[in-house]
């Protein structure tokens, strides 16, 4: 019998979501509301065969946005009541190490999702946010907890302490916790698909890249090690973020720019460096890569920070697992910028890697825009394989479902 379930993704003032027919993975609706809590929000469903409802108004917390999408849901008769909802699904960022898979919410999961709240700041509350409108309008249904950091408590102690007394991680529980988990799960049993293997007999080299960015080694189907640290902001070059640092150049800095306290640092790391301080001129990549085009020589040196960084933990992670089986990108940049592609891989011929250029550059087409990049006589096959968190998010509903 097939129930509905809404899998949401909410930001500080964004609620995306996408709504099934479970267990058929039946796309049945999907939108995003933006601006919560600014003027002029824009509210968008995309549904049926082509048809989209785009309304510009002002919506100023998460529980009214999430009032309009269930009402909206069934004024454009998508479905027929709430009750046709039976399970929802919120991806969470940081779930400690409490959470080593997704749960059930209640009382207890939402304290502790807020006790969290210092490992993923940017994220955390506003998950909580578009839990609690949930659990307000739809108290009766079945509410899951997927978390980004869950698919990492697999990684043994020598790859997730730091070297650090071991006081502070008896203590704090300071440690790498790592992020994008759920995607990197999917990419990396679709791959497994594609190898033609059971994924507990696989290496795979995951490459989430986007705005934020992480990479992953996933060894018989389990996260060993992932480039995010204690919060999304270690690893690779991002967007707008700076990747590994290290730490006594953060006092210098804030000595030599008046900065006057360490989350005035942290904010600069965050929302000012990556690709965005490199150039000055924007933490997109289709942006950057123009510019570059167009003879910046800023821009053409944040591509190749870019690809050097992505390259440095691809190898490092081939060291970690004793080889690889895959490499697959995904997420905005993974799947769309294949000069990065080509910058990150093409110095590791030495590995066996190669990339064919037709494919590498014209990944729409297959399979709409999932397939194989690399040459016939690569060593390691490459995969562009689009991301798809929600579904995960939907399947883990099922699976817990009373």
């Amino acid at each position: 019998m097939s129930t509905k379930t809404i899998a949401i993704n909410a930001g500080s003032s964004s609620l995306k979501w996408q709504l099934y027919n479970m267990p058929e993975e039946e796309v049945i609706a999907k939108g995003i509301v933006e601006r919560i809590g600014l003027n002029d929000s824009i509210f968008t469903i995309k549904y049926g065969d082509g048809q989209k409802f785009e309304n510009i108004l002002d919506l100023p917390d998460h529980e009214v946005a999430v009032q309009m999408l269930l009402d909206k849901l069934i004024e454009l008769k998508i479905i027929a009541s709430y009750d046709e909802i039976t399970g929802v699904g919120h991806r969470v960022v940081a779930g400690g190490e409490y959470f080593k898979d997704s749960v059930l919410i209640d009382d207890d999961v939402m304290a502790k999702i807020e006790e969290l709240i210092e490992l993923a700041p940017l994220h955390n509350p506003a998950n909580l946010m578009g839990i609690k409108a949930f659990k307000h309008i739809l108290p009766n249904i079945t509410s899951v907890a997927v978390f980004d950091t869950s698919f990492h408590t697999t990684m043994p102690k020598e790859n997730y302490l730091y070297s650090i007394p071991m006081e502070y991680y008896e203590k704090y529980a300071a440690r790498k916790y790592g992020a994008h988990g759920t995607s990197h799960r999917y990419v990396s049993e679709v791959a497994a698909q594609w190898l033609g293997k059971p994924i507990e007999e696989t290496k795979i080299i995951t490459c989430h890249i986007g705005n934020g960015a992480s990479i992953t080694a996933v060894d018989g189907g389990k996260s060993v090690d992932t480039s995010m640290g204690f919060t999304p902001l270690a690893g690779i070059t991002m967007g707008t973020r700076s990747g590994d640092i290290d730490a006594s150049l953060l006092p210098y800095l804030m000595r030599k720019d008046n900065i006057a306290t360490i989350e005035d640092m942290i904010d600069v790391l965050n929302k000012k460096s990556g690709v965005l301080g490199l150039t000055g001129i924007s933490s997109d990549m289709r942006e950057i890569h123009e510019a570059a085009d167009n003879g910046n020589e800023l821009a053409q040196l944040a591509i190749k920070i870019y690809a050097d960084r992505i390259r440095k933990y691809i190898a490092q992670y081939i060291s970690v697992m004793n080889g690889v089986d895959a490499i697959v990108f995904t997420a905005g940049v993974g799947e769309n910028a294949f000069y990065v592609r080509d910058a990150a891989l093409s110095p590791m011929s030495w590995f066996g890697i190669k990339l064919d250029k037709e494919k590498n550059e014209n990944t729409l087409g297959y399979l709409g825009g999932e397939g194989v990049i690399s040459a016939e006589d690569s060593k390691v096959p490459v995969f562009v394989i689009p991301t798809d968190e929600e579904v995960m998010i939907a399947r883990d509903v099922e699976r817990l479902k009373k």
